[in-house]
């Protein structure tokens, strides 16, 4: 079975747990709810969330302000940063690809296991308060399991 899209959730729900299924959702994220913190996957009952791959826009000018903006989810119980990117990487339209300069994963691979079940996929920024730019698009590609 195919997979359905959740507005409540904005989230792809897949509806056959015997049927792995690869989503992806490309969001336009305010730099206000980025400074604030903002759920871009709502979670699910029963299913874990696992990152694929992710990448960021910054739109309307560079982000400047905070120290780096980042994609957060949840293991062991603890808060994990999927994503760390450097502001001086997030200049207006370039497309910041996880993995590249600025662009710091977990260790060994670790951003792209299974978060705990039942937890939301969430972005955030550290440092200062996020500026200049006006929106952050965020495209995320993720399997629900």
């Amino acid at each position: 079975m195919a997979p359905r899209y959740n507005p409540t959730t904005n989230a792809f729900v897949r509806v056959d747990p015997d049927n792995p299924a690869v989503m992806q959702i490309r969001t336009r994220v305010t730099i206000a709810q980025v400074n604030a913190g903002l759920t871009l996957l709502a979670a699910v009952p029963g299913y874990a969330y696992r990152v694929i791959d992710c990448a960021l826009i910054a739109i309307g000018g560079a982000v400047t302000g905070a120290t780096d903006v980042r994609i957060l989810g949840t293991r062991t119980a603890g808060s994990v940063a999927l994503l760390v990117a450097a502001v001086a990487a997030l200049t207006q339209s370039a497309l910041l690809r996880a993995g590249a300069a600025n662009a710091v994963l977990l260790a060994d691979g670790a951003s792209f296991t299974p978060l705990d079940a039942n937890t939301a996929v969430t972005i955030g920024k550290t440092g200062g308060t996020g500026a200049t730019a006006t929106h952050v698009d965020v495209i995320l590609t993720y399997a629900l399991e």
